[in-house]
Formats: structure tokens, sequence, C-alpha cells
């Protein structure tokens, strides 16, 4: 009785350690007798044989990986140091673990290489102001690689790029040079305008004279309210014309009546 009870007990420790639980995002691949079976196993709850079978965990869930930085002479020959991350999931988890030894660190490396080729096609301006193509060239390449792996690349983000100190020294005074010129043409294109509004206004000041009085009087009238102690300017002969014509009639007036 005993004997079948060490039995019944040694069963079904078996039957529980044969009984896999995966999550949502995990499958098992499965070997059966060093076999790969046709479609991998899970999520949720399944039988292994053992040790007939062997189970291998893979997730399924998008992995962020550091592409470490790397040493790239662009196309101008200039030396900089690129890093970037890689955005990638497993489709084809059977692929993943019977195509490469190990789907991880083979993507980081052929990552690695495609970006220092990739990056040796482009010049540095190309590099600091097109970076939205690169990467999406980056992805294309690695994507197209690890297709027979079943990976998927989704995203690569070129994250830093360091230059040499010449050269960024180099960048600044060209990108100082470039704003003295946009300032440069902005006073020329002001300057421009006022020259263009002033010819305007000679040419409604020469067909009403009068404006030119009122511009006068409104000039003093902006002098006057500085703090000035003492005011020079000179009177228009037009303003005494009025009282040169009275005193004028005046005179005649006088030596009419004399006579």
């Amino acid at each position: 009785m005993s004997f079948l009870l060490i039995i019944l007990i040694l069963v079904v420790l078996y039957v529980l350690s044969c009984i896999k639980i995966l999550n949502e995002y995990e499958r098992g691949v499965i070997f059966r007798l060093g076999r790969l079976l046709d479609s991998p196993k899970g999520p949720g709850l399944f039988f292994l044989f053992k040790p007939i079978d062997r189970m291998v965990r893979v997730d399924l869930r998008l992995v962020a990986m550091d592409v470490p930085p790397q040493d790239v002479i662009t196309k101008d020959n200039i030396s900089i140091t690129v890093n970037a991350v890689v955005y990638f999931r497993v489709m084809g988890p059977s692929n993943a673990i019977v195509k490469v030894e190990d789907y991880q660190y083979a993507t980081s490396q052929l990552a690695q290489t495609t970006l220092r080729s990739v990056l040796g096609q482009a010049d540095l301006d190309t590099l600091l102001s097109d970076r939205t193509r690169i990467n999406t060239d980056l992805q294309t390449i690695l994507d197209a690689d690890t297709d027979p792996w079943g990976i998927k690349v989704a995203k690569v983000e070129i994250k830093h790029v360091d230059l040499p100190m010449e050269m960024k020294r180099a960048i600044a005074r060209q990108a100082e040079a470039e704003r003295e010129r946009r300032a440069k043409v902005i006073n020329a294109e002001g300057e421009y305008q006022a020259a263009a509004r002033l010819a305007d206004a000679a040419t409604i000041i020469g067909k009403h004279p009068m404006a030119l009085q009122m511009r006068y009087l409104q000039t003093l009238t902006e002098v006057a309210a500085e703090n000035n102690s003492t005011i020079v300017f000179p009177i228009p002969i037009d303003l005494f014309k009025p009282f040169i014509k009275f005193a004028e009639l005046l005179k005649e007036q006088d030596e009419a009546k004399s006579e």
C-alpha cells in the first residue's frame, strides 16, 4: 500500500512539473526529442512532456536596445561619435530561436555595423539637418536584415552626435556669421522701406506745400515736450508775409494821407 502511495505521489509530482503557464506576452518554443514542433505554445496553460520535450521562453514585448557609441567617419571626412536606440520585437518565436543563436546579441551587432555604414555615406550637414531620413534608412535596412530571424524592427533613433571640439567651434562661427548676414539683410531691407516711405512723403509734400508747415508745427510741439531750457529754431519767412503785407498797406495809407 505504501509503495502504491509513493508511486501516486511521484506521478502527481511529475504531472505538476509538466504543467506550464505562459503570460500573454510570452510564447514557448517546444523541442520534442530535438525536433522543433510546428507552432509555439501559449499563452495560458499547457502540458509539457518531460524529459521528451524542452521549452524555450520567448518574450514578444517591444525591446528598447541601446546601441553603444560608434566612431564614424562621415562622407566629408569628419570623425564623430554616434549612439542610437533600436526598438524591435519578436514576431516569429520559432525563427528567433532556430535561425540565430542569440537574436538580441545578433540584432545589436547588426545595428552597430549598419549605423557605421549608413552614417559613413552621409556628410555632416545631412546628419545634423536630415536625421529623420537617416533614421528611416536605418530602420528599413535593419528590418530587412532581421526579417529571416523573425524580428521586426519598429524604429531606430539616433540619440546623440558627438563632434570634435574644433568642429563645434567652426559650426559656432558659421552660425554667428549666418546670424550677422541675416541681421544685415534685415537692416538693409528696413533702410530700403524707410527710403521708399520718405520718397512718398516728399512727393506728397511737393504737391501740398502746407503739409510741410503742418509737419514743422508738429515738430515744434514734440521739441517743446522735452525738458530743455533753451530752444533755438528757425521760423519760416512765410509765417511773416501777412504781417509784412499789412505793414506795407499801412505805410501806403500814411503816404496817401500826407499828400
